[in-house]
């Protein structure tokens, strides 16, 4: 009884989280609905269903995608010629929410085991000291792990950011087992009692098969200790890199299946195509998105909200 009472807890602080969060717009925007209203405001023909293609393509939705949804507008506009600029935009709108997965309510354990994955350069360090920084508001028992074992900056850096904000650190020396280190401070979070474990590993490159198989091995361990952990595995994406990061995601999916996805950078600088891309490709839901460079910078994801804001 006690257990199930925690849970619901549990589950309901993480969900008034969400909702708090949610209530906040995007405070950037992509301007892609007056391009679209300019192409077709002029003509309709099949030189500005061209012209709309290659504006979807520039703004990171990729080929498949982009051509996609430039069928179905072309579809419904020779259904109905007569169709206003702003009923095709809310065409779009409709089609782009299409690709975005339905997003359950993440059912929090304890101790709530994190795997936070990502190329380096990618914000991975960064957004799980956000998550940190926001869990800890919440009023969570939080402790951070530094099992990015092989480069010593990866650990100051965690180790700044952690005194910075008053959060529990476990560590090692560097150049020891990433896996060891993960081992050591899952006891500890049994230990003390701690509601979330955020494991910061190595930007592995997705193309270096012995580092993904360490990634494996880690996930072991965490299963080893804690029943279903890691129970979230979350992959850092730099929505600034477009393409390229669905192929990052591609790979470390078939290591380590990923539960979700923190789109990083997307300050209104990025294209932000990418991430309906993205949701078409794989159908693994977006979490959370980064908005900048400070520690509270970091949303719940909404689609309904972004897709407003990339067609702004």
């Amino acid at each position: 009884m006690i257990d199930w009472y925690f849970n619901q807890l549990q589950n309901a602080m993480f969900n008034f989280l969400k909702r708090k969060f949610k209530k906040r717009a995007f405070s950037f925007r992509f301007g892609l609905k007056e391009k679209i209203k300019n192409i077709f405001s002029r003509k309709k023909d099949l030189s500005a269903f061209e012209e709309f293609e290659k504006l979807l393509f520039e703004a990171d939705l990729g080929v498949e995608t982009s051509i996609e949804l430039v069928e179905k507008i072309e579809k419904e506009v020779k259904k109905n010629p007569s169709l206003s600029t702003e009923e095709i935009v809310s065409i779009l709108k409709e089609n782009l929410l299409k690709y975005f997965p339905f997003q359950e309510d993440i059912e929090m354990k304890k101790p709530h085991v994190m795997l936070i994955m990502g190329v380096n350069g990618s914000g991975k360090t960064t957004s799980l000291i956000k998550l940190a920084n926001l869990f800890k508001k919440e009023g969570k028992n939080v402790l951070v792990v530094a099992a990015d074992t092989y480069r010593a900056a990866a650990v100051e850096q965690l180790e700044i950011w952690t005194n910075k904000l008053n959060l529990d650190l476990i560590k090692s020396q560097k150049g020891a087992d990433p896996s060891s280190v993960v081992y050591d401070a899952l006891k500890a979070a049994k230990a003390r009692d701690v509601d979330i474990v955020l494991i910061d590993v190595a930007g592995r490159l997705h193309t270096k098969t012995d580092l993904m198989q360490e990634l494996t091995k880690i996930k072991g361990v965490c299963a080893k200790l804690i029943d279903k952990a890691p129970h979230e595995v979350l992959l850092a994406i730099d929505a600034t890199t477009g393409q390229n990061g669905i192929d990052q995601a591609l790979v470390f999916h078939e290591y380590v299946p990923i539960t979700g996805i923190i789109l990083t950078k997307l300050d209104g600088t990025a294209k932000g195509g990418v991430a309906v891309a993205l949701q078409r490709k794989m159908k693994i839901p977006i979490l959370w998105i980064g908005t900048g460079e400070k520690e509270e910078d970091i949303l719940p994801f909404e689609a309904k909200n972004f897709i407003e804001a990339l067609l702004s």
